[in-house]
């Protein structure tokens, strides 16, 4: 049985090392470096955070509570990143919903 992703709105970016940045885009990811992170350094936060996206994962919550869950989890830890400079000029916006389209 193929494994359907779960996608987040918005990715997480969690930084790892002083210039490398992990982009999480779905709860499967989160629920990897959840799961990744050291023994040594689990506690509450991270048990209520990998909790929350298992939830998610199996549909008891919506994915935007395991978003907010790894993001604050990263939050706490002094992890939570950005979109990088060179990622983000290569993001294009979502037309508004008010914007004529063109039709070609």
């Amino acid at each position: 049985m193929e494994m359907i992703s779960k996608l987040f709105d918005r990715p997480v970016y969690l930084k790892e090392q002083k210039n490398l940045v992990r982009e999480i885009t779905a709860v499967e990811e989160a629920i990897d470096y959840l799961e990744d992170w050291p023994e040594r350094e689990r506690d509450l936060i991270h048990e209520a955070a990998l909790r929350t996206c298992y939830m998610a994962h199996d549909g008891l919550k919506p994915l935007r509570a395991a978003r907010d869950a790894i993001r604050s989890f990263a939050k706490k830890k002094g992890i939570l990143g950005s979109c990088p400079a060179e990622w983000c000029s290569w993001v294009i916006a979502k037309p508004l919903a008010s914007a004529p389209s063109k039709v070609l």
